[in-house]
């Protein structure tokens, strides 16, 4: 289509050309005016640019569907994490009773939050031992 359209203006440039005297005819063989080239430039440019929204659209659509099963796997990634993954130790050859495997899953404390509940005792403490100093 890229071709056609080129084609087009290209022969309704020229036939501009001549009506106004700055070029030689192109041929016998070269029907109508600048006026009917261009409108047969008009005609396949417009095609070309649905073809082009076309393969615009599709390609978005792709896009975001590899992103959406990017995003599910990523999803499904972070919440079998939250799990244990390693297997149990299975029975052993002790006597008496044997625990069940628990299957809550995994609390995962922050070293954030340790280090707050630290900090905060240590405050604490050195707010009573200044108490007593003075």
């Amino acid at each position: 289509m890229r071709k056609m359209r080129d084609k087009e203006r290209t022969q309704s440039r020229h036939k501009q050309r001549e009506q106004r005297g700055k070029g030689e005819a192109r041929g016998a063989s070269f029907p109508g005016t600048a006026e009917h080239a261009s409108k047969r430039k008009q005609v396949f440019a417009a095609a070309l640019k649905r073809v082009n929204s076309e393969v615009r659209r599709l390609h978005n659509l792709a896009a975001k569907t590899a992103n959406v099963e990017a995003a599910r796997k990523a999803l499904a990634l972070h919440r079998a994490a939250n799990f244990m993954t390693y297997p149990a130790a299975g029975a052993t050859a002790n006597e008496g009773m044997a625990p069940n495997p628990s299957s809550r899953r995994r609390k995962i404390i922050t070293g954030a939050k340790i280090g707050r509940v630290s900090q905060s005792t240590k405050v604490a403490q050195a707010v009573r031992d200044a108490r007593g100093a003075a």
